[in-house]
């Protein structure tokens, strides 16, 4: 048998080497990847450390995972275009809370009903809120914020829901017409299932700037809504078309859907908001989405409060007309009442943003429900019409801040991850 030289073997298998080993390393190669060759002279010949394998064999190809550019952010111009579209919205949902007040006993006549039917109005508009919240959690989850479908499925993490838009738009359709009392039913039940109130005030906190100052000046803009509404109802409910009032609310609502789609362009939420450097990032829940949101103690306090809170401001509002004409001797015109109490409201929560910070959140809260109580006994137990008129003003003035100051509590207490869902259960539980 032929012999090979110790030195001349050592060069034959390093060539060889070189040659299985491949010359081009595409991507980055992981530490699993690179071979350690060591060759070691002896007397007896060569010892190899390690011997090539099919994956040193194998070119290693490291694709880049996607990435969300958390450096840029919004321009001022496109805040501002995002804030007046949050805002517009906002309007529409106080203009449609105020709207019944003042009609309420139009209604009543045109359709020949007692105050226990009409009510139902408030009552199915309660049951469509409470049912978008339910929905709200688990869609809003899969899908994110935003866009949804005609039948109220939100699409892939858009920012604001268009297609739920379209679908308020068919509930203001269905009502100039008047149509028999449960047909209007229906329509209300459809405008509260599809209001955006965990929506805007989500997208308002994640905006920057002074959360508490944005959070009031968005809830402001409900107010000048709630305060427009019976001005317009009071004077179109006594021309005997009270319906027609109906297709203003139409009007915004289809101006709502274009600049929305205007503005936001049906993109992601993280394109128009990239998220911070530190954002929080979601856990992996045990369990589902609800159960993490009900273990809070701190949503179950603020729906306690929310309960209370809206019940108040939308009972006010809603009957105040009614309690006048029945128990003060208010004509027709005392539907302007109730465009005071929510122009009370709006006043509040545009001018007294700056006391909420001077007193704290607690403190000015406190301060709120003592006026807000002590006026009211005062609508109820002194029988004058300008002064129950003056008093319900000022109770929406007190009141005014507290849903905000509520909402900015709830942004700093809570989780992102959770927020929208927890608002949209705090809000429903006053419904």
């Amino acid at each position: 048998m032929a012999s090979f030289h110790p030195n001349l073997s050592a060069e034959y298998l390093s060539r060889s080497l070189s040659v299985l080993t491949p010359a081009v390393s595409l991507g980055r190669e992981s530490k699993a990847s690179t071979v350690h060759r060591t060759v070691h002279e002896t007397s007896d010949g060569i010892e190899l450390s390690r011997l090539p394998t099919l994956q040193d064999r194998t070119p290693t190809i490291e694709l880049a995972a996607p990435s969300i550019n958390r450096s840029s952010s919004p321009s001022p111009k496109s805040l501002l275009l995002y804030r007046i579209a949050t805002y517009g919205i906002m309007i529409l949902e106080g203009w449609s809370d105020a709207t019944a007040g003042p009609l309420l006993p139009v209604i009543q006549r045109h359709y020949n009903i007692n105050f226990t039917v009409v009510s139902m109005l408030f009552v199915t508009s309660a049951t469509g809120f409470a049912l978008g919240a339910i929905v709200n959690v688990p869609l809003t989850d899969r899908y994110g914020l935003g866009k949804a479908s005609v039948t109220a499925i939100y699409s892939h993490r858009r920012v604001l829901k268009h297609h739920r838009a379209a679908l308020q738009i068919l509930a203001y359709a269905m009502i100039p017409p008047a149509l028999p009392f449960p047909v209007m039913c229906v329509s209300y039940a459809l405008i509260g299932f599809t209001m955006a109130n965990a929506q805007t005030n989500v997208f308002i906190s994640s905006l920057p700037g002074n959360a508490s100052s944005a959070m009031g000046l968005l809830h402001g803009f409900y107010g000048i809504g709630a305060s427009a509404a019976p001005l317009v109802a009071t004077q179109v409910g006594q021309t005997g078309h009270w319906s027609y009032f109906y297709l203003t609310s139409l009007g915004l609502a289809v101006m709502n859907l274009a600049f929305s789609l205007y503005v936001f362009k049906l993109r992601r939420l993280e394109e128009i908001l990239p998220p911070h450097e530190n954002a929080e990032e979601p856990p992996v829940l045990q369990g589902s989405k609800y159960g993490a949101i009900l273990r809070r103690k701190q949503v179950h306090i603020m729906s306690a409060f929310a309960v209370v809170y809206v019940g108040a401001e939308v009972t006010i509002g809603g009957w105040i007309v009614t309690f006048l004409e029945q128990l003060r001797g208010g004509g027709p015109n005392a539907g302007y009442v109730s465009s005071g109490f929510f122009g009370g409201l709006t006043l509040g929560r545009f001018i007294l943003w700056p006391v909420n910070d001077l007193l704290g959140k607690h403190r000015a809260l406190y301060l709120y429900m003592a006026i807000a109580a002590g006026l009211e006994l005062v609508v109820w137990l002194v029988p004058n019409l300008i002064t129950n008129a003056v008093a319900v003003a000022i109770v929406g003035m007190a009141l005014g801040p507290m849903y905000p100051i509520v909402m900015n509590i709830a942004a700093e207490v809570l989780p992102k991850w959770i927020l929208a869902g927890s608002i949209g259960y705090v809000a429903s539980s006053g419904q």
